[in-house]
């Protein structure tokens, strides 16, 4: 009987957690750039006496889905879309380099690129400072140039552009760092982007409602197994104590 309680247990728990990461992917449905967290089940023996013959299962994220998502054309000068499987590097909060596909940059007051978090947009050199009052264009290798005063447009910098051997680990703050070691990777002269376009996200809401409706279908399964063993013990119990 332990066994029947502890398998329907941790499946319900299991299913919960993937739960939990459909309804952040579906939320994050309409996000400039977001990449849908993969979920997967994996076997963890139970260690210690007795429990040799228990297996827990435990829903872990395997990664997230690299597909692309749909483009957005918004003919802001401003807004890159990055192109194939190059990111966009900014500075985090932490100081460290992070990339992240949504290339919605704006300029803060002190004159710098940032991203709508407020995050600076590094470039070959570190952050990108601009002139005041300047209108700025970004080329397909992401250079910038700003124009003022009607005169000739200028480069003030370029975009820090990278193209992952490997895929990225994405960080509690939603941004993607490096693995391994957690380096910072090298510019990618060969790396392109859209100027006047966002990437979407890559969650597709249907698809994510579905498995979140099978999600809680099985979650009700195992409630009923659980409420069925309970039964079963309470009928065995009355057998004994008669």
């Amino acid at each position: 009987m332990d066994r029947l309680i502890y398998l329907a247990m941790a499946g319900a728990k299991a299913t919960m957690q993937r739960q939990d990461v459909l309804a952040n992917n579906l939320a994050n449905a309409s996000t400039n750039g977001f990449r849908a967290e993969l979920q997967a089940f994996r076997a963890v023996p139970v260690l210690g006496s007795g429990a040799s013959t228990r297996v827990y299962a435990l829903e872990s994220t395997v990664g997230y889905d690299d597909r692309a998502g749909p483009l957005q054309t918004t003919g802001r000068a401003l807004d890159v879309a990055p192109q194939g499987r190059a990111w966009l590097a900014v500075q985090a909060l932490d100081g460290t380099e992070a990339y992240t596909r949504a290339g919605s940059l704006q300029v803060n007051a002190e004159g710098q690129l940032v991203t709508p978090g407020g995050l600076p947009v590094l470039g070959d050199g570190g952050p990108i400072a601009v002139p005041a009052n300047a209108t700025l264009e970004v080329a397909s290798d992401g250079t910038i140039s700003a124009t003022t005063n009607g005169g000739r447009p200028t480069p003030v910098g370029r975009l820090k552009l990278v193209t992952p051997e490997a895929p990225l680990a994405r960080g509690e703050d939603g941004l993607f760092r490096a693995g391994g070691d957690g380096g910072d990777l090298p510019a990618d002269a060969t790396a392109r982007l859209q100027s006047g376009a966002l990437e979407g996200s890559n969650v597709s809401a249907v698809e994510t409602m579905v498995a979140m409706i099978a999600a809680a279908r099985q979650f009700e399964q195992q409630m009923k197994v659980l409420q069925g063993a309970e039964q079963r013990e309470q009928g065995a119990a009355k057998l004994l104590g008669a």
